[in-house]
């Protein structure tokens, strides 16, 4: 990934970590400007190393010397985290804390820097997963549709903030898209907007992103008569999650791989993430 398409301020090796082919690796390099500690974050959650993980985002929420648009990229991160453990009310409080700092955007785009469209994609997608969990699908499309305004014109291709396209913004909306699409039973639809995500995460080169992408793909084929073809992809999204050390990913995987099969081992790998994410500060909501 060149140098033009990191944030200012990021190394090599975190952007690998966060956004890139290496997001198990473990222990990360020290991090001391706040986007680099924000990307250590996003490593570490994405590894489901939980306490870790909002420590990171907790000293980038009290350091003055950060800028509005990366506390609002911790906010919306730390409630990210919370959603991954099932607590979506209280994520929403965060995320909506996360758009307060960016604001709606100005009228003229070329007056902001990428990163703080960035931020504000963030937030509205984030808001927009709230409201799904918490049942309230017509207010997660509008703020979808909020979030698509801001990505409009912008192209699909790699940069982690930009430069080339809001990549990540894109495919986390594909993502809810896709989630939202599955609540109300539109198995086409959401397999539409999990194969755009696959396609754009692959293209960026980001492997967390195109195993979740390629989860949500599996997802949206069980409403095929035929599940096997869905089990075999969540079989392999689960193996790729153990080859990084994904366990909130493999987490789930496991999950929808049990629930497909009635696969013991899968049911016992589901246990045992748990376990871990439980010995590293999360807790899942029942």
């Amino acid at each position: 990934m060149s140098t033009r398409n990191r944030p200012a301020g990021s190394t090599p090796t975190l952007t690998s970590a966060a956004f890139g082919a290496d997001p198990g690796r473990h222990p990360l390099p020290p991090a001391t400007r706040p986007v680099e500690r924000w990307m250590r974050a996003v490593a570490l959650g994405g590894q489901g190393r939980y306490s870790r993980a909002r420590a990171e985002l907790a000293d980038i929420t009290r350091d003055r010397q950060a800028g509005p648009e990366v506390v609002s990229l911790a906010w919306s991160t730390q409630a990210s985290l919370l959603r991954q453990l099932g607590n979506h009310r209280a994520a929403s409080g965060l995320d909506g804390r996360a758009l307060a700092l960016v604001g709606a955007g100005p009228a003229d785009r070329a007056a902001e820097s990428v990163l703080v469209r960035a931020a504000r994609c963030d937030a509205l997608t984030g808001l927009a997963a709230d409201a799904l969990g918490c049942g309230r699908l017509a207010l997660g499309w509008r703020l979808l549709d909020r979030c698509g305004e801001q990505l409009a014109g912008e192209l699909s291709g790699r940069g982690v903030t930009g430069a080339e396209g809001l990549w990540r913004q894109q495919v986390r909306r594909h993502w809810v898209s896709a989630e939202l699409f599955l609540a109300g039973a539109d198995f086409p639809s959401a397999r539409r907007h999990a194969v755009a995500a696959a396609e754009i995460s692959a293209v960026a080169g980001s492997v967390r992103h195109h195993l979740k992408s390629e989860l949500l793909r599996s997802a949206s084929m069980t409403g095929e008569p035929d599940t096997e073809p869905a089990a075999q992809l969540a079989a392999e999204v689960l193996d790729g999650c153990e080859r990084h050390g994904l366990i909130p990913l493999k987490w789930a995987a496991a999950m929808l791989l049990a629930g497909l099969t009635g696969d013991r081992r899968a049911q016992q790998v589901r246990e045992e993430c748990e376990a871990m994410v439980a010995a590293r500060g999360g807790h899942f909501r029942t």
